[in-house]
C-alpha cells in the first residue's frame, strides 16, 4: 500500500514538472506523451490534482493552478526575510535597484525589490516575469542548466525585444558558456532600452533557483560595473552564508 501511494506521488509530480515549462498549458495526450505515463493515468490524477487546486482546467488545456501559487508564495517567504538585509545594504552602497528573482522555465519572476533612491533609476512590479534569454537575470539562472534543456525550453527563434537581443541559439549558447565561465551575467539594453543589468545566482539547499541583480540606467552601468560587481559579489556571499547555515 504505501509502494503504491509513492508511486501516485511520483507519477503526480511528473505532471506538474511537465506543466512547470508550459505556463499557455497542455493536454492530456501530450501530458501523457511527455511524462509517458498511460492517457488513463493522467486523466485520473489531473482530476484528484484540480480538485486540490494544484491544476486548472482551460479551453487550451491543463495548466498549473491556484494552490501551486500559494505554495509557492510561502516557500518564498524564507529567502526573501533572509535575504533582505543584505539587499539593503547593497542597495545603499550602490545606490541602485537590488532584483531577487526565481527561475521558472522560460522565465524569472521578481519576488523582492530595493528600490533606488536615485532620480532616474530602474524598477518593476513584484511578480514580473522577465524572459531569462535576453535578462541579466534571466541568463544567469539559465547557465546553471545543460544546453539541451536550454533548447527545448526556448525553440529556434529567440524573441528579439530590442536591437542588442541575442536572437539566436547558437549566439545565445556562446553567451551562456562566457556567463559559466565568469559566473556572473550581464544585459546590455537587451531586454528594454536605456536599461542595464548585471547578476549572479544564489547557491543554496532549497529546491529553487535564484539570482541576485542590480537593476541600473544604460547611461551609468559602464563607468560604474567596476563598483557594482564587487558589491553584488559580496552581497551573494553574505546570503548564501545566511542560506547554508
Amino acid at each position: 500500500m504505501e509502494k503504491q501511494g509513492s508511486q501516485v506521488i511520483a507519477r503526480a509530480a511528473q505532471i506538474l514538472r511537465a506543466l512547470e515549462s508550459q505556463p499557455q498549458g497542455m493536454s492530456i495526450t501530450a501530458l501523457a506523451k511527455q511524462t509517458g505515463l498511460p492517457r488513463t493515468t493522467v486523466h485520473r490524477l489531473v482530476i484528484s490534482l484540480e480538485s486540490q487546486q494544484l491544476l486548472t482546467a482551460t479551453e487550451q488545456g491543463v495548466r498549473l493552478g491556484p494552490a501551486l501559487t500559494r505554495l509557492a508564495a510561502s516557500a518564498h517567504t524564507d529567502i526573501v526575510a533572509l535575504s533582505r538585509p543584505a539587499m539593503e545594504s547593497l542597495g545603499r552602497r550602490t545606490r541602485e535597484t537590488v532584483d531577487l528573482s526565481v527561475y521558472r522555465g522560460t522565465h524569472a519572476i521578481l519576488v523582492s525589490q530595493f528600490a533606488s533612491d536615485r532620480e532616474l533609476r530602474v524598477m518593476s512590479p513584484l511578480g514580473t516575469a522577465f524572459p531569462c534569454h535576453c535578462t541579466a537575470h534571466g541568463k544567469a539562472l539559465w547557465a546553471t542548466l545543460p544546453e539541451a534543456q536550454i533548447a527545448a525550453l526556448l525553440g529556434e527563434q529567440p524573441e528579439a525585444r530590442t536591437p542588442q537581443t541575442i536572437n539566436s541559439l547558437p549566439a545565445l549558447a556562446e553567451e551562456l558558456a562566457v556567463v559559466r565561465q565568469r559566473h556572473y551575467a550581464i544585459d546590455r539594453e537587451e531586454h528594454a532600452r536605456g536599461v542595464c543589468g548585471i547578476a549572479v545566482t544564489l547557491a543554496s539547499p532549497l529546491n529553487e533557483r535564484y539570482a541576485l541583480s542590480l537593476a541600473v540606467p544604460a547611461l551609468r552601468f559602464d563607468e560604474q560595473l567596476a563598483t557594482l560587481l564587487p558589491a553584488l559579489l559580496q552581497s551573494k556571499a553574505e546570503i548564501e552564508s545566511l542560506l547554508n547555515l
